[in-house]
């Protein structure tokens, strides 16, 4: 059974930093491109960062210089540190493992976790 544990979001003042964790299991987590995504109230959920089996990073242009995703295989984690918060990076933020393999998609999300940044 596949399983994406998010933790780590919580309420922040403007400026502040937040670490996201999410932790994988029952997957063999380096061969997996692993992302986060967010979606704020009613609004599309986006691409924030992912960062691919083979290293290369992806970032949304409103969080580059901002954000920083990386991953631990050995742990099977994904981390997202997110600096100089803004109101408007408040969100629910998933994180989503995904494999394209011949002929098939692997697709797993997270429940998600909340992120508020609020004065």
């Amino acid at each position: 059974q596949v399983q994406l544990v998010e933790s780590g979001g919580g309420l922040v003042q403007p400026g502040g930093s937040l670490r996201l964790s999410c932790a994988a299991s029952g997957i063999i987590f380096s061969i997996y491109d692993m992302g986060w995504y967010r979606q704020a109230p009613g609004k599309q959920r986006e691409l924030v960062a992912n960062r691919r089996s083979g290293g290369t990073t992806n970032y949304v242009d409103s969080v580059k210089g901002r954000f920083t995703i990386s991953r631990d295989n050995a742990k099977n984690t994904v981390y997202l540190q997110m600096n100089s918060l803004k109101p408007e990076d408040t969100a629910v933020y998933y994180c989503n493992a995904r494999l394209n393999a011949p002929l098939t998609l692997y697709e797993y999300w997270g429940q998600g976790t909340q992120v508020t940044v609020s004065s």
